[in-house]
């Protein structure tokens, strides 16, 4: 394995995790691909221009680069982003001509899978598929797609050479929802970087970020209905009332159309149970900065509706921190239900504000949690998901590709 192309058009391993549309993908695409760098795997990561002042090359470190594609205004929301892959893909395919050595496409999310299919074709590629968030997955949680996006994930889904699923609950998800051939599914789960993210002192933690000596809930993540961030504050609200001095920090930024709606609809529920200073808002942080706000909380929430993975809920684990999340795709591998968190399986913060009050109240099952959430995150490094994808790139070097019926 000499060369790899990542496509990742529409957000940048480069921008700051938390705020627009940098999220969980992000930090994927910015580990994974140092991490192969560091296994010997000369990797582009191609992205849609979206300033004008970037240089059209950046060197991450040594054999990691991240290449700026133009491809329709700068300022593109991401809705309109469909009508500017054919552009896109122009610019990739002209970089990967000209520079050539390409041995494999890595696709992430569908948007750059349409992309990879087509290269993947133009070029005589193995193509390798991550979507991060299926359609038909978000659909059924409320959350609805355009007819568009479901059609271009079926055509990518039947003409990948392999497919990778986070987590056993997406490997039926691809199967059962887009008719995947389970043989070219790979079970291949994100890591953690445990030299940031590992247990630490919770109260010089809480020094550092200025908190006091009250129970500490964190939310990370970007701001949108997805992530249920007013179930979280809901769930404040409900504890139990010897818990009243609880404050909740919110750490991320308003994503996607409806982000800032969402972040006017949780502060207008803060204000409406009362809570006034008892919810945090803190803009997004460096990625590696996280680790102090996992250390410094009691509890993490997770409350997304849908979640391929859920590397906020590895993150905090692996800090030490236990997690309440949502019974939902990676969550239900990440967090082992009474062990490491708790698993909640409805949308009622109530049922939120029990468990946490659960492990509030009780110092000997959180410390017990503590120490099973690290030893469970320990599993998960991300040289060893670089390592298991780099014999699969070889590997579709050397077989017939498959190709569109």
């Amino acid at each position: 394995m000499r060369s790899l192309a990542v496509l990742s058009m529409h957000t940048s391993p480069l921008a700051q995790p938390g705020s627009g549309d940098s999220g969980g993908m992000n930090v994927y695409v910015r580990e994974l691909v140092g991490a192969l760098a560091q296994a010997g795997v000369d990797t582009e990561v191609f992205v849609r221009r979206t300033d004008p002042s970037l240089p059209d090359v950046v060197d991450v470190e040594p054999g990691f680069r991240v290449v700026h594609i133009d491809a329709g205004p700068v300022d593109l929301p991401k809705e309109d982003l469909p009508d500017v892959l054919e552009l896109f893909g122009d610019g990739v395919a002209a970089r990967m001509r000209t520079r050539g050595g390409y041995d494999a496409i890595h696709a992430n999310y569908w948007l750059s899978g349409v992309v990879g299919h087509r290269l993947k074709h133009e070029l005589s590629l193995p193509l390798v598929s991550t979507f991060h968030t299926l359609a038909r997955v978000k659909a059924e949680t409320g959350d609805d797609e355009p007819q568009r996006r479901i059609d271009a994930e079926m055509q990518v889904i039947a003409c990948s050479d392999a497919i990778l699923a986070n987590c056993a609950a997406e490997v039926t998800q691809l199967v059962e929802l887009y008719g995947a051939d389970p043989s070219r599914v790979e079970i291949v789960p994100p890591g953690v970087d445990h030299a940031f993210f590992s247990p630490g002192d919770r109260n010089g933690a809480r020094l550092a970020l200025g908190l006091g000596d009250h129970p500490v809930l964190l939310f990370a993540g970007r701001i949108q209905p997805l992530k249920g961030l007013t179930i979280a504050i809901a769930a404040l609200a409900e504890l139990d009332r010897k818990f009243d001095d609880a404050v909740l920090v919110v750490v991320g930024g308003p994503s996607g159309a409806e982000g800032e709606a969402e972040l006017v609809a949780a502060r207008s529920l803060m204000n409406e149970l009362g809570l006034g200073e008892r919810v945090r808002f803190v803009p997004p942080q460096p990625h590696h900065l996280l680790s102090t706000y996992y250390r410094a909380a009691d509890v993490c929430i997770v409350p997304s509706r849908s979640e391929s993975f859920g590397l906020v809920a590895l993150e905090a684990a692996a800090c030490g921190t236990p997690v309440v999340a949502a019974a939902v795709g990676g969550l239900l591998t990440l967090v082992e239900d009474g062990v490491t968190g708790f698993l909640i399986d409805t949308r009622n913060p109530s049922d939120y504000a029990a468990a946490i009050s659960k492990l509030l109240g009780d110092e000997h099952l959180s410390l017990l949690m503590d120490a099973a959430a690290a030893d469970h995150a320990r599993q998960y490094t991300w040289s060893t998901t670089a390592a298991r994808l780099r014999r699969l790139y070889a590997d579709l070097t050397l077989r017939a590709p498959v190709s569109c019926d």
